[in-house]
């Protein structure tokens, strides 16, 4: 397994780096790996959650170190329950979440700068099964001019990948978003999950998706950029991230309000398609709320929100989609309004967003 290193940027060196972007990994001086959330950081933190952390019982190897991976966002609240630097409070979401203190950050993982490294000097991902269908993608990626617009994150990014590792892919604003598309039509390199692989897709979702049928889970499923790779049938998926250009949430804050469960009509899905992602919604029932009198918000939550990829392109103008999340006051300048957010910042429960029917 290579080193870290062999796509990552030490800070240390003088040397410039690119700026710090969402998906990016960060490496701290502890060793623990962070994914970054979001383009909006306070002035001392990169937002993000624990993505691989030192421990014994992990199955990956980094630094010659044993290292577990995490998947649940809101277990970074345990895993950093030591280190109270790494707690902080966002303004743009209204809550305290975990992040990495800019002054801690030791390796800089850029997921534009690993995918051309990976296709330059292969290594080992030339020997891992999965690593070869992604030496196949960043050939067509190369080939098609792509490779400043996509990107690798996920464990190829940081070079822990093994034989049960999946291929994460991400790609940036508009151009990102098209040459992706293109590349998931590309049969000879990506399959989409059809047949028996169907049922493989639901079990994989399910589990963070709560509450949601197989029909209607499959639905907003397959709105997604993902499949299996031809070659060894791993799970692939390619998440669309903001412009680097984009400064839509720069100036947004937010105050949580509380809890709140909802059918909404989705009104407008155009700032739904890339992560952050934000639609626009219209509530037709409220089904619970830790709120007095939350009716009285039903006609004043106009959106919801997601800065974590789950929901990103998962609906569509006209849906109807049951919502469990945090009810938060978001000001963008002059502007003002009520609405959902599913970042589960939280350990009290799941936030979820689903196809109702």
């Amino acid at each position: 397994m290579p080193s870290p290193l062999w796509n990552g940027s030490p800070l240390n060196t003088g040397r410039p780096v690119p700026t710090v972007r969402d998906r990016d990994y960060l490496m701290d001086h502890h060793g623990v790996v962070f994914k970054v959330i979001g383009d909006s950081h306070p002035g001392s933190h990169y937002l993000g959650y624990v993505k691989y952390h030192p421990d014994e019982k992990g199955d990956r190897r980094l630094f010659g170190r044993t290292y577990r991976q995490n998947s649940v966002v809101s277990k970074s609240f345990g895993i950093l329950a030591s280190r109270p630097e790494c707690y902080v409070y966002s303004d743009t979401l209204g809550c305290v979440i975990t992040g990495i203190p800019r002054e801690d950050v030791a390796v800089h993982y850029s997921c534009r700068q690993a995918l051309a490294a990976i296709h330059e000097e292969p290594g080992a991902v030339a020997d891992n099964p999965a690593g070869k269908d992604l030496l196949a993608i960043t050939e067509w990626i190369t080939a098609n001019d792509a490779q400043g617009v996509i990107g690798v994150t996920g464990s190829f990014l940081v070079g822990c990948f093994n034989e049960r590792s999946d291929i994460d892919l991400v790609c940036y604003g508009p151009e990102g978003y098209q040459a992706a598309q293109a590349l998931f039509q590309q049969a000879e390199l990506i399959r989409p999950y059809d047949g028996d692989d169907l049922t493989r897709l639901y079990i994989r979702r399910a589990k963070y998706m709560e509450g949601s049928s197989f029909d209607a889970l499959i639905r907003q499923e397959r709105r997604k950029l993902q499949g299996l790779t031809a070659g060894a049938g791993a799970h692939i998926n390619c998440e669309p991230i903001r412009s680097d250009r984009d400064r839509t949430f720069a100036r947004i804050s937010s105050k949580e309000i509380g809890e709140i469960s909802l059918l909404a009509r989705i009104t407008d899905h155009a700032e739904g398609l890339t992560t952050p992602a934000v639609y626009g919604i219209k509530v037709k029932t409220i089904l619970s709320s830790t709120i007095d009198e939350a009716d009285s918000f039903a006609r004043r939550i106009t959106h919801m929100r997601s800065y974590l990829g789950a929901y990103t392109g998962a609906f569509r103008t006209g849906d109807t989609v049951h919502l469990a999340g945090k009810l938060v006051h978001t000001q963008d300048g002059d502007r003002s309004g009520f609405g959902i957010e599913l970042t589960p910042w939280t350990v009290s429960g799941s936030y979820v967003a689903n196809l109702a029917g």
